[in-house]
């Protein structure tokens, strides 16, 4: 609104304010002006705004006061907003020069000093810090991953077989030097087996990608499951699974895991004791396959949903894998997987093996062989048989314990699906040959111990 200034009626009201030779004394006069376009009309320098002059400043002062009050602290104008006479000049000097030799005043009060806000800057940024920590760790919480469970060795015992987190991240960091070398599925189908590019995207993390094959083996999940668990596709869990059996295969394969006699002796169990000679403990093992649908590619078990494939298993005394033979046919014969597998090989005159009494071992065995009595169509075993046969019972639970420790994978009792059937092999080995790394075992030599696995 327009501001208007009212005075009483003057008698030169008729003359204009601008012809007047009187010198303006008055402090106000440093924040007006007359109007140019407007006569008997003053404008404030500050919002110029144009009020009515009746030579009086007191409108003027008001105007100051109400919408120009002095800011606190504003020692740059000192006195400013008191009326304050002053001396007439010496000279007369007209009131346009007067105007004109005035020295140029600041509009705006001066902006607040920095430091405080300086201060606040640093510490909404230490607070910005915080609150994005905090996001990372309840991002890393809800993400289905290693890290995940890393503060609970029970977790990871479920979900990887591995006995505690520190043994799983052992594990890690003896295979994490071979990544390089890892052809993933989606290389071998293309032909290009090449160095990873640094750029190449991947859907997860290696370790992560790790941490599913592992729970692929130890919990049988299915394929749906852990895309689900990861947020992956379906067919990125099913490269990744044969990527890393394929890969673990070639790893851990290139270890030596048959393990010298005296070894075998130095961590030999007191329950051995008295079968100190026994090098190995086999047992044949069998696994079911999903058939494909199609009768001509069934073959033999066209009328079954699934075929059985059998492998042979060597463990030694005191748990450590030490044999694992490549998978046969269900309707193999354990003396044909014998003589096949290579096992006889690694046999000596010197040495004892020990089998369960359903495994059917022929005359191709060069060593002593423990496992119980049958009666073999008599009414009774003989006295020394039964004292044998009650001995290598005791013994045959701790054999059962050892096996079982390489069955816990819920691999083993599962159906193999068809798109793994030209895995099995490589998960059959990989899932046996964990069970070294998943316990806090002596289970190879010193020598061994310091070895880091290398592909050639």
């Amino acid at each position: 609104m327009e501001e208007t200034a009212t005075c009483s009626q003057n008698p030169d009201k008729g003359k204009s304010p601008s012809n007047t030779s009187r010198p303006k004394s008055s402090k106000v006069w440093e924040y007006f002006s007359f109007s140019p376009e407007r006569k008997g009309f003053v404008t404030c320098a500050v919002c110029f705004m144009e009020l009515a002059y009746h030579r009086s400043t007191t409108a003027m002062w008001q105007h100051l006061k109400r919408k120009h009050p002095p800011a606190e602290g504003d020692s740059n104008r000192p006195g400013v907003w008191e009326k304050k006479q002053q001396s007439q000049p010496e000279d007369d000097t007209p009131r346009e020069e007067a105007d004109a030799v005035l020295v140029d005043h600041d509009y705006a009060p001066p902006p607040p000093p920095l430091g405080p806000a300086l201060n606040d800057i640093g510490s909404l940024g230490e607070e910005i810090q915080r609150l994005r920590g905090q996001i990372e760790k309840v991002t890393m919480r809800q993400r289905f991953g290693i890290h995940r469970f890393a503060g609970s060795d029970e977790d990871i015992q479920f979900f990887t077989r591995f006995a505690s987190y520190d043994l799983l991240m052992r594990f890690w960091a003896l295979i994490e030097p071979t990544l390089p070398a890892m052809v993933s599925v989606t290389q071998a189908q293309r032909d290009t087996f090449t160095e990873p590019s640094a750029t190449a995207t991947r859907s997860l993390k290696p370790i992560d990608e790790m941490f599913m094959f592992l729970n692929f083996l130890s919990l049988g999940s299915k394929r749906c499951d852990l895309a689900d668990r990861y947020g992956v596709q379906q067919s990125a869990v099913g490269r990744i699974i044969t990527t890393w059996s394929n890969f673990l295969y070639a790893v851990l394969g290139s270890v030596r895991i048959w393990i010298p006699a005296e070894k075998i002796r130095e961590h030999l169990p007191a329950e051995f004791e008295d079968y100190a000679d026994t090098r190995v403990v086999l047992h044949c093992t069998a696994l079911r396959c999903r058939v494909p649908s199609s009768l001509l590619l069934q073959g033999e078990a066209a009328h079954r949903s699934y075929c059985t494939l059998r492998g042979l298993l060597g463990v030694a005394p005191h748990g450590a894998v030490t044999f694992v033979s490549p998978l046969y046919a269900g309707s193999v014969s354990d003396n044909r997987i014998m003589r096949e597998s290579g096992i006889l090989s690694l046999l000596r005159p010197g040495m004892a093996i020990m089998v369960d009494r359903g495994f059917l071992v022929g005359d191709s065995v060069p060593c002593k062989i423990y496992k119980a009595a049958f009666l073999s169509g008599r009414s009774q075993t003989s006295a020394c048989e039964v004292m044998e046969t009650q001995a290598a019972a005791r013994l045959r639970l701790l054999v059962e314990r050892l096996i079982r420790r390489v069955k816990e994978h819920k691999f083993f009792d599962t159906e193999i699906p068809v798109w793994l059937f030209g895995n099995v092999n490589q998960l059959y080995a990989v899932a046996c040959l964990l069970t070294n790394y998943e316990n806090d075992l002596h289970y190879i030599n010193g020598e061994e111990r310091k070895h880091r696995t290398e592909l050639k």
